[in-house]
């Protein structure tokens, strides 16, 4: 896994090691926009690619959801849960609130904290591989890791 180095692959890295988090951040040979293509490229099952997903509450919030790649996220059952609607975010929203490009969005090393929800269903998998700032790169972090670092709530997104 070989290639060349980004400034957002070198944010998650500082991020990730302030944090005491053990992984860092992987150039993949090829992009992995999806969550197939990344766990394709891994070796590992499509469920243990932790999605950093960037939606917008009813009232312009921005909200970092971490889904397992195995599914999609149901923005009326969160819309419930949060008491305001939620949809998909721009890129150029997306972009804004964390600094990274769709595909490549970690769930860390934003310009500012987002309020992140993490998929349960994450918690199935010992290791589990999140986007580390393009969309050539990943990392490996367990779901307790991901959970802490994001300041994240526990939740059902599906």
């Amino acid at each position: 896994m070989m290639g060349a180095r980004h400034p957002s692959c070198d944010a998650v890295d500082a991020a990730l090691a302030a944090a005491d988090v053990p992984g860092r951040v992987r150039i993949l040979p090829d992009a992995a926009p999806t969550a197939q293509a990344a766990a394709d490229q891994l070796g590992c099952p499509v469920g243990a690619i932790a999605n950093s997903l960037i939606f917008t509450t009813g009232d312009g919030e921005p909200l970092l959801i971490m889904t397992s790649g195995a599914h999609r996220v149901d923005t009326a059952l969160l819309g419930q849960a949060l008491g305001t609607t939620v949809k998909r975010a721009s890129a150029d929203a997306a972009r804004q609130a964390t600094g990274q490009p769709i595909g490549g969005v970690a769930p860390v090393a934003h310009p500012a904290p987002l309020r992140t929800l993490v998929d349960r269903d994450l918690a199935a998998y010992d290791e589990l591989w999140a986007a580390g700032g393009i969309p050539h790169a990943v990392f490996p972090i367990s779901f307790d890791d991901l959970v802490r670092i994001t300041s994240g709530t526990v939740v059902s997104v599906a």
